[in-house]
C-alpha cells in the first residue's frame, strides 16, 4: 500500500512529465506557425485539463504555487540579465512613472468599467483593477526572446513588468484587506511606507545578493564558484527571491535586480564572457521548462463555467482595459519624458504589448481564497485578461513590431 507521500511524490512526477511532454508538442506547433510558445502552451493546457480532465491541480494547491513561484523568478532573472543598465539610464523617468502612476491609472480606469458594466461595488471594483494593473514578465520576457525589437522599446517594457508588480501587489494587499473585513489596519500613509519598504527593500536585497555572487563567480582573484556559474545563477535567483520574502521586501524585485547585476558584470570590472555561451544555453532549456509548466498550468485551470457568466460584460471590462487603460497609461508615463525620445511606433507598440499572466493569476487566487464578496467576478475577469491578452496580444507581437518597423534583423 502506497502511503501518502509516495503518491504525493508520483503526482508531481506525473504531472512535471506529463506538461513537459504536452508542453513540448504545442512548442513544436508554435514554431511551425511562428507564434510565441506562451500562446500554445496556454491552449495545449486548456485541452489536458479542462477537455481531458487529465491535470486537476488547485491553483491554491502547493505543487501549483511552487511552480508559479520559482518559474516566474527564474523567468524575471534571465530577463534582468539580458537588459544592459546603460539603456535603462535613457529611459528611467518612463520606467518609474509606469511602475507606480502607471498602475495606478489602469487601476483607476478598470475600477470605473468594472463598477458601472459589472455593478461591483467601489472597494471590490478597485480590487479587481489591482489584481489586472500589473503586466507579467512571464509572458513578456519569452516572447521577447522570440521577437527581437529595440533594445530600448522591450528593456523598457520588460523592466516595467518587473517594477510595476510590486506596486500592483501591494495595492491589492491594502484593498483585500479593506474589503474582507481588516479596513481598519490600513491608511495612505501606511500604504505608502509598505510600498517603499517593499520595493526599495527588494532593489537593496538583489544588489546585495547579485554582488556577492557575481564576485564569488567572475572574480579572478576570489572567484571560487567560477566552476558552478550555471548553478550559481539558479542560487541567486531563487535565493534573492526568497530573501525578498523573508525580509518582507519584493522577492519578484529583488531577483530582477540580483539578475541586471549579473548581467551587467563588466561595469565592476568583472568578466563572464568566457561562460556567456554556457550561461546562454543553460538559461534558455531553463526558462523553456518553466515556461511549459507555468502556462499550461494556468491553461488547465481557466473556469469556464464561471467565466461563461460574466462573458459579456467581462469582455467589456477587458476592451476597456486593453484599449483605454493601457494607451493612456502609456501616454501619461511616456510623453513626460523628454529625454527617452519616444518615436509615435514606439509608443503605439507599448500600447498594444502588456500581456497579463502569473501574478494577476496568483492575486486572484488568494482573492478567491478569502472568500471576498464578488471573488467568482474576479476571477473570471482576470482569467479573461490572461487568456485575451496573451492569446491575441502575445500572437501579434511579432505582427505589430514588423508593421511599426521595430523588429530589428537577423545579426543586429
Amino acid at each position: 500500500m502506497e502511503n501518502a507521500t509516495a503518491v504525493q511524490i508520483h503526482h508531481i512526477l506525473f504531472l512535471v512529465v506529463l506538461i513537459c511532454v504536452v508542453g513540448m508538442a504545442a512548442g513544436r506547433i508554435a514554431s511551425r506557425l511562428k507564434l510565441p510558445d506562451v500562446a500554445l502552451f496556454l491552449f495545449a493546457g486548456m485541452i489536458v485539463g479542462q477537455g481531458l480532465h487529465w491535470i486537476n491541480e488547485e491553483t491554491t494547491s502547493f505543487t501549483n504555487q511552487m511552480i508559479l513561484t520559482t518559474g516566474a523568478a527564474l523567468i524575471l532573472f534571465d530577463g534582468g540579465r539580458n537588459i544592459r543598465l546603460g539603456g535603462l539610464r535613457k529611459v528611467w523617468l518612463t520606467l518609474t512613472l509606469l511602475s507606480v502612476p502607471g498602475v495606478l491609472i489602469t487601476c483607476a480606469v478598470v475600477a470605473a468599467a468594472a463598477h458601472v458594466l459589472l455593478h461591483l461595488p467601489w472597494p471590490h471594483a478597485f480590487l479587481l483593477g489591482a489584481v489586472i494593473a500589473s503586466t507579467d514578465p512571464a509572458t513578456l520576457i519569452p516572447v521577447f526572446k522570440q521577437v527581437k525589437i529595440r533594445p530600448k522599446v522591450r528593456e523598457t517594457v520588460e523592466s516595467e513588468s518587473a517594477f510595476n508588480d510590486a506596486t500592483g501587489s501591494i495595492i491589492a494587499a491594502t484593498l483585500l484587506a479593506l474589503v474582507s473585513g481588516a479596513g481598519a489596519e490600513v491608511s495612505l500613509r501606511s500604504s505608502i511606507f509598505r510600498f517603499a519598504e517593499t520595493a526599495l527593500g527588494g532593489i537593496l536585497i538583489g544588489v546585495l545578493i547579485g554582488l556577492v555572487f557575481t564576485y564569488l563567480v567572475a572574480h579572478f582573484n576570489i572567484g571560487v564558484f567560477r566552476d558552478y556559474t550555471t548553478i550559481a545563477m539558479i542560487v541567486v535567483a531563487l535565493g534573492a527571491y526568497l530573501a525578498g520574502e523573508v525580509l518582507h521586501a519584493s522577492g519578484f524585485m529583488a531577483t530582477f535586480t540580483a539578475g541586471l547585476i549579473w548581467g551587467n558584470a563588466g561595469l565592476f570590472g568583472l568578466d563572464m564572457s568566457h561562460k556567456e555561451e554556457e550561461m546562454e544555453h543553460f538559461a534558455e532549456n531553463t526558462t523553456v521548462i518553466m515556461r511549459m509548466l507555468i502556462f499550461v498550468l494556468l491553461g488547465s485551470q481557466v473556469d469556464f463555467r464561471v467565466i461563461g457568466l460574466h462573458l459579456w460584460t467581462g469582455l467589456a471590462v477587458i476592451v476597456v482595459f486593453m484599449f483605454v487603460a493601457r494607451p493612456l497609461t502609456v501616454l501619461c508615463c511616456a510623453l513626460p519624458d523628454r529625454r527617452a525620445g519616444w518615436t509615435r511606433e514606439e509608443i503605439l507598440f507599448m500600447f498594444w504589448v502588456r500581456e497579463t499572466g502569473v501574478i494577476p493569476a496568483a492575486l486572484s487566487g488568494m482573492v478567491s481564497g478569502m472568500g471576498v464578496p464578488h471573488a467568482d467576478v474576479i476571477a473570471a475577469v482576470t482569467f479573461l485578461a490572461v487568456l485575451i491578452t496573451i492569446l491575441v496580444q502575445a500572437s501579434t507581437t511579432a505582427y505589430a513590431a514588423r508593421r511599426l518597423g521595430l523588429e530589428l534583423k537577423p545579426g543586429h
